[in-house]
């Protein structure tokens, strides 16, 4: 059994599982009391007063307690991130990259201009950890790449892809969960299915084109020796005179 985990562990793409062991790591920390969770959450004013640049990034590493629902987001996490990654993204590790950097600056942006607007700065500060918009960000692409996919949800009952968003929000609901947080996550994965597929077919340009910087990191395309170049020698000269 440990052997077969360690294979399929092992067998993940880069991303998939460096952004899986990061969040398994980080919530068991804070639940063993390692780390602390107020170390890691959003706070716009100790990020722009105290230079805490980290809390941008630690704060979707977090998925809250070991429970029931960190189980359901992590088999989404290391379901449809690998899925992801391997398939849509086969060998464009730069531009999942940037997809997954889309999403977190996306939805970052949302939860600080929502806090500034009177009476809804207050609902918006209770989203101080983002993992699970993020998580169900790759859920919505996913199933909007895939729409014609038959599932079968718990063996109850089957649909396609393009209604697992909303199937597993319904469910999220029935365990007790707030939507909104699953909410963020197809509004920011809605924003990037339309710019990055929809928009270019209308109008035949890319706003979301991966940045060379970031291409720079990423080394997809397998290194192929250049063969040297044939050599060729003169043929020997002839001359043109005819034989006597």
């Amino acid at each position: 059994m440990a052997q077969a985990v360690e294979e399929w562990y092992k067998q993940m793409p880069i991303i998939t599982r460096s952004y899986l062991t990061a969040a398994i790591l980080t919530t068991i920390g804070c639940s063993l009391d390692i780390i602390s969770p107020y170390d890691l959450y959003l706070n716009p004013k100790l990020v722009l007063k105290q230079y805490q640049i980290w809390r941008i990034m630690t704060n979707f590493l977090y998925f809250r307690k070991l429970d029931l629902d960190f189980l359901f987001h992590m088999f989404f996490l290391a379901r449809y991130c690998k899925l992801l990654e391997e398939n849509t993204f086969r060998r464009k590790s730069a531009d999942f990259f940037y997809m997954l950097l889309f999403g977190a600056t996306f939805l970052t942006g949302i939860v600080l201009l929502g806090g500034m607007i009177p009476y809804f700065s207050a609902s918006f500060a209770k989203f101080i950890f983002l993992s699970n918009s993020l998580t169900f960000m790759m859920v919505y692409v996913w199933s909007k790449q895939n729409p014609f996919i038959h599932m079968s949800f718990l063996g109850l009952f089957t649909f396609t892809a393009a209604y697992l968003p909303w199937v597993l929000i319904g469910f999220s609901v029935l365990l007790g969960s707030s939507a909104w947080v699953d909410l963020l996550g197809v509004i920011a994965g809605h924003a990037y299915y339309f710019l990055g597929d929809v928009y270019p077919r209308m109008t035949g340009r890319r706003p979301l084109r991966t940045p060379s910087i970031i291409q720079s990191l990423f080394a997809d395309e397998p290194v192929v020796a250049a063969r040297p170049a044939a050599v060729r020698f003169a043929a020997p000269a002839v001359d043109d005179a005819p034989p006597r």
